[in-house]
């Protein structure tokens, strides 16, 4: 495997197609290059299988609108496309990347509706996102930015605009020696990491942030399910900052992330408990079925 992601071998399917990796390339005046017009997914593929495949292919379609484009393809297409690139990689262990833009058109301004909308399927492999945190707990930094109001950006939308802080709040984290940033939302309120969402453990209940100014992800909603199978209760709320001292366990979740046990969180330390050992090891059981 090369050192860069613009330069490897294998195939990306583009709009319909499967075209060699370093093809894949767009017009310099792309609309999302210049205004964000852009959605994506993250994904894995687990021994042949993309884990809530479909429900990643709705989220897409369903970002796209919320950014107000429609994307020429159907879940089925979409679906399609992904087993597509992931058969011409010959991978079935792999991280899956659907995207879509507002591509080069007649319109060159922030008014776009004339230009044609674009997809794209890579696919590659991928391990663990936080490195060796899934054995002893990542270190994250406090995030100076917060998560937007939602009637200042469509945070339900997995839209590439809303990335802009979670990407400089990750570059200051890793500069200070951390895995990622815990970022607060514009309220005051913990929301989440810059990719993934978070979990706090105390006295044997779950807390995590209500998703009401974040993106509410598959892998968060996947693991809410679990604990309530298993029998502990979940408090989805606001959770104040001052909490942070009070609580035992932390994890991460995302479809990158997947279940990553938290040690760190500024100055506050947490357990990597048998709570979230368990959490951990049974979602990884899950995605294999």
């Amino acid at each position: 495997m090369s050192a860069g992601y613009h330069d490897r071998d294998g195939s990306i399917w583009m709009d319909g197609k499967l075209i060699d990796w370093r093809d894949a390339n767009v017009h310099i005046l792309t609309h999302a290059m210049h205004y964000a017009s852009s959605v994506f997914e993250g994904e894995r593929c687990y021994s042949g299988k993309i884990f809530k495949s479909r429900e990643h292919s709705e989220r897409l379609i369903q970002s796209g609108k919320l950014i107000d484009f429609d994307i020429p393809y159907s879940v089925d297409e979409i679906e399609a496309a992904k087993e597509a690139a992931l058969k011409a990689n010959g991978l079935t262990d792999a991280y899956v990347r659907a995207v879509a833009w507002r591509g080069a058109g007649e319109d060159m301004g922030v008014a776009s509706a004339r230009n044609p909308v674009h997809m794209a399927v890579a696919v590659w492999e991928w391990g663990n996102y936080y490195g060796d945190a899934k054995m002893k707990g990542a270190k994250l930094d406090i995030a100076k930015w917060k998560r937007p109001s939602p009637e200042t950006a469509p945070s339900q939308a997995k839209a590439a605009g809303l990335y802009m802080i979670a990407t400089m709040s990750k570059h200051a984290a890793e500069a200070k020696g951390c895995s990622d940033a815990m970022m607060f939302d514009y309220r005051g309120y913990v929301a989440e990491a810059t990719g993934a969402n978070i979990f706090f453990v105390k006295d044997g209940e779950v807390h995590t942030p209500a998703a009401d100014a974040f993106l509410n992800g598959i892998t968060r909603q996947t693991v809410i399910g679990m604990l309530k199978d298993k029998g502990i209760t979940v408090h989805e709320r606001v959770i104040m900052p001052e909490e942070l001292e009070g609580f035992e366990q932390c994890w991460l979740t995302g479809t990158a992330a997947e279940v990553t046990p938290v040690g760190e969180i500024g100055d506050y330390n947490f357990e990597v408990g048998a709570l979230t050992r368990d959490v951990s090891e049974s979602y990884e059981k899950l995605v294999r079925v």
